[in-house]
């Protein structure tokens, strides 16, 4: 019930972050990542990346059942490759003409925003440890192993590792010095 009050809260914060500020708005994309495979435990383990591509995937991504999903790209193949989410929600968004959409998948949510014709992801959230990091870090990983895998290049705001690369965000966080929560962003709007 904790973790399902926090998802809620977080989801919640995104939503009225972009309401608020366009400034903490954030976009995404998708990439054919051909021959990497996705490290990991439960459903996403071993899963080779396949599927089309609009543009390179920057930054860390997320790769789930073969479909590699990154922060800044064109949710539409996702959607065919992945299916029907198990939820859906859409809402008018406050920064952009259009609607943002959340997509829940059992262990992951990803949310997005409109430009033009298309639906951009801003947010991939992992959920539970079904699912891991593209680098084999989840939800129960501890803070060394998170620092072994992605350094301490990061900023710490609050229990929150935040490591930045290439226009993204990956925020980890660790309470108890167990990974409880694990989201990628787009920084496209920070600038």
């Amino acid at each position: 019930m904790k973790k399902f009050i926090s998802i809620l809260l977080a989801t919640g914060m995104i939503l009225l972050a972009g309401c608020g500020n366009s400034e903490n708005t954030i976009s995404g994309e998708v990439k054919d990542n051909q021959g990497s495979t996705a490290q990991g435990t439960g459903s996403n383990a071993g899963n080779q990346a396949g599927g089309s591509s609009e543009a390179q995937s920057k930054g860390y991504v997320f790769v789930y059942n073969g479909v590699t999903v990154s922060v800044d790209g064109n949710m539409a193949p996702v959607l065919e490759a992945l299916g029907e989410p198990a939820d859906y929600y859409e809402a008018a968004s406050c920064a952009f003409e259009g609607l943002d959409k959340i997509y829940t998948y059992g262990s992951f949510v990803i949310e997005t925003y409109p430009q033009g014709d298309k639906d951009l992801v801003s947010v991939i959230r992992l959920t539970d440890d079904a699912v891991s990091t593209q680098e084999n870090i989840y939800i129960g990983s501890t803070r060394d192993d998170v620092t072994r895998v992605y350094g301490t290049d990061y900023t710490e705001q609050g229990s929150m590792l935040v490591y930045t690369k290439d226009g993204m965000k990956l925020s980890i966080l660790v309470e108890n010095d167990t990974v409880t929560s694990i989201q990628y962003f787009s920084t496209v709007l920070d600038e």
